[in-house]
């Protein structure tokens, strides 16, 4: 059996660090990307997504001379998001190797239907930022989460699939950075009702909580803690399951 996907998920400030965020809040230094990423490749990762946390406030638009030197670096597929707002900040990244675009909730549904028109809608993920449940809380798009919207999250996901998005993360910014466990409930309610891939993010600090999240309908987990945190002073370590550990997850779920 195939085993669920399990997606690191690097987020890089503006002095283009690794770092790890609590509550969209305080933040941790991780380490460089360039070495983070090709630690991921030599663990033969299945895919990575990398954000940028900063560009959306700063206004500045993606990084896309940074975001194509991780690209060339990258052996696994590359999902890359972060203040993406043009049709041309999108095609620049497109056509320097990055298979997927991940669009904030405040993307218009007209950038997000020409980017699925060109490259498919598997290449354009809709990112829904939320507080509370997913199924239950309100989304919070704007200046890193700080500001709410009071539409519903689920509401907010099915509009980015109405345009066209094929995919869509739901990240929870109450369980950021926690390492608690995932947004289980919430998520799997929301996820019943979407007819594309949900991808879970937010709360995961170990190989538990990436299990626990598919079982309950996620069809991919996303983590950054998970995969570059260990034990309860978080040290720094980037790891990633074997496939072997992956697949078990599919016959215990």
């Amino acid at each position: 059996m195939i085993p669920p996907r399990l997606i690191p998920v690097l987020l890089i400030d503006r002095h283009r660090r690794v770092v790890k965020t609590e509550g969209f809040g305080r933040r941790t230094y991780v380490g460089d990307p360039f070495n983070i990423i090709r630690l991921f490749n030599e663990k033969e990762v299945d895919e990575i997504c990398v954000l940028e946390i900063d560009a959306t406030a700063d206004g500045s638009g993606p990084d896309t001379d940074f975001a194509l030197a991780l690209a060339s670096e990258c052996f696994m597929p590359l999902s890359y998001g972060g203040g993406i707002a043009t049709l041309e900040q999108a095609r620049i990244l497109a056509a320097g190797g990055i298979e997927k675009l991940v669009l904030r909730s405040n993307a218009t549904p007209e950038l997000i239907s020409v980017l699925a028109e060109d490259y498919g809608s598997q290449a354009v993920i809709g990112c829904v930022d939320y507080r509370g449940t997913a199924a239950s809380g309100v989304s919070a798009p704007i200046a890193a989460g700080l500001d709410v919207t009071g539409a519903s999250p689920r509401d907010v996901a099915m509009a980015m699939v109405q345009a066209g998005a094929g995919e869509i993360i739901l990240q929870s910014i109450d369980r950021d950075g926690l390492r608690t466990g995932m947004d289980l409930e919430g998520i799997s309610a929301v996820a019943a009702q979407l007819p594309v891939p949900i991808i879970a993010l937010g709360g995961a600090g170990e190989a538990d909580h990436l299990h626990d999240v598919i079982a309950k309908g996620a069809t991919a987990a996303a983590s950054g803690s998970a995969f570059c945190f260990i034990g309860r002073l978080r040290a720094v370590l980037v790891t990633y399951p074997e496939y072997s550990a992956r697949q078990a997850m599919v016959t215990a779920k």
